[in-house]
């Protein structure tokens, strides 16, 4: 089931728009949230509405644009990699603006996604991989309920240095 909305308490999830497109090529060009989140090369405005209109709808991906209750863009999470066939998928979320965080807008934000990939499409693992270095988001993660599973050791590269990159998962009867 695909939702053009989903109303928390204090965000919404809601499909992705062109317009919101400036938003993200302004934030995802920043070198610290290219670093946290793995982006090899600079981006456009023009690349990130492909991303909206291609990408980001494939069949086995759901994308949202988190914004707060006055419709404000605070960032974008998503259930990529879905394979039904085993009940597993990825999650992703980028709260780029350092303003917006630690205001739990990630948590709320996370909470519905896994309440999505659990009950409405019938995962069982739900998975994500964090930047060894990026120790707020492993805590964070750690804090919500997911569990480090495995490490590639210097399977990351940004600017010259490496880094470990962290596989962590959460699992259905884990999750509340």
């Amino acid at each position: 089931m695909i939702h053009a909305e989903i109303k928390g308490k204090y965000i919404i999830l809601r499909e992705q728009k062109e317009e919101d497109a400036k938003f993200f090529a302004e934030w995802f060009n920043q070198p610290e949230i290219m670093f946290q989140c793995g982006f090899t090369d600079t981006t456009n405005e023009e690349e990130e509405i492909k991303y909206i209109n291609k990408c980001h709808k494939s069949e086995d991906s759901v994308w949202f644009t988190i914004t707060d209750m006055n419709g404000a863009i605070i960032g974008e999470t998503g259930l990529l990699r879905m394979f039904p066939a085993w009940h597993c998928t990825d999650l992703t979320i980028i709260i780029p603006n350092p303003e917006m965080q630690h205001k739990g807008y990630g948590t709320e934000a996370i909470r519905l996604m896994l309440d999505m990939a659990f009950n409405e499409f019938e995962m069982n693992r739900v998975s994500i991989g964090v930047v060894g270095l990026n120790t707020d988001a492993l805590k964070f993660y750690k804090k919500i309920g997911f569990k480090q599973e495995g490490v590639q050791e210097q399977g990351y590269y940004y600017n010259g240095e490496y880094s470990d990159f962290v596989m962590m998962r959460i699992l259905r009867d884990e999750w509340s």
